[in-house]
């Protein structure tokens, strides 16, 4: 009875902060938990039924783990994994690299008018959609009316036949990441460092610090676990693609496949033909799991490192 009091004396108590975590909360019941029901989908061969949705499931047959071979028992199975983890660790590292190398830079803008204009600038690309940037970069890539050709053409050089040649989209894609998403994640790291105490710069400045030393032991150090949650949950979405990146910009090229074929390619590619949503489930499901380990297997090295800077 004294809980059950102390407990509706807490709701009370704290009912201000609990309307404002309502909407939030309710987000997320809807849209990320109750989902996790379906995945029980990809242990079945579903069928759609004339009831609806919920007969669908119960009604379809169980097929226990023959959607996972869909993933494991092809030729491309080794292709969309690698390509998928080399990608995404690159951009992890680059993303990490340039958004804190960005952010330092901003920061160190004395005109703050200028900065915000440089800000509003890196931060448009977040907006676009990838069938537009698809758009942009075709027309620098056209083979024959494309900007770049007709730049390299007035150097003597032959145009090049870009959405043929798998050489250059590794860098391609690196890129147009880069270019899209620094933004982004600049501001994140930018309103860390603006968020320094100005006392720390200035006893480093009585002691003779120069800039490049006041960045390496103050703004760093300080934005530290910033960087590590971040890279944490970065990683807990490494066997997950930017579908927009990998399928629009090199505009579904079969010549490219080898390069630019992820997971998440592979599977909304062999659902159009197949039209079975278990595999697709399946995927989603085994992209789920690992990175739900392998985020908390990083956490547990962040962990032993420093156990502050530990996600949970």
């Amino acid at each position: 009875m004294k809980a059950t009091l102390r407990f509706i004396k807490d709701l009370n108590k704290n009912k201000a902060f609990l309307w404002m975590v309502l909407p939030g909360a309710l987000w997320f019941l809807f849209f990320s938990y109750l989902p996790i029901l379906g995945t029980v989908i990809a242990f079945k061969q579903y069928r759609f039924h004339k009831d609806g949705f919920l007969a669908s499931i119960i009604n379809s047959q169980w097929v226990g783990w023959k959607n996972f071979e869909f993933l494991f028992s092809t030729e491309d199975a080794y292709i969309i994994t690698r390509n998928t983890i080399l990608y995404n660790f690159i951009f992890i590292v680059s993303g990490l690299v340039c958004s804190v190398l960005m952010a330092i830079i901003l920061s160190e803008i004395v005109n703050r008018k200028l900065a915000k204009w440089y800000q509003t600038g890196m931060f448009l690309p977040h907006f676009l959609s990838w069938i537009v940037v698809s758009y942009f970069a075709f027309s620098f890539l056209s083979a024959d009316k494309g900007a770049l050709n007709q730049l390299l053409g007035s150097f003597g050089v032959e145009p090049i036949a870009w959405y043929s040649e798998t050489a250059y989209w590794p860098y391609i894609l690196v890129l147009m990441n880069l270019w899209k998403t620094i933004g982004y994640t600049s501001v994140v790291y930018l309103a860390a460092i603006i968020g320094i105490d100005k006392s720390y710069y200035e006893a480093a400045m009585i002691d003779g610090a120069n800039k490049w030393q006041q960045i390496r032991n103050i703004t760093i150090p300080m934005i530290k676990p910033l960087m590590i949650i971040l890279t944490l949950l970065a990683i807990g979405r490494i066997f997950y693609s930017d579908f927009g990146l990998f399928y629009q910009v090199p505009r579904n090229s079969g010549s490219l496949f080898s390069v630019t074929n992820v997971i998440d390619t592979y599977v909304y590619r062999g659902l159009k033909v197949s039209g079975e949503i278990g595999m697709s489930t399946a995927a989603g499901l085994y992209q789920s799991f690992i990175g739900f380990i392998l985020v908390l297997t990083s956490n547990a090295l962040v962990r032993k490192i420093n156990k502050d800077q530990a996600l949970f």
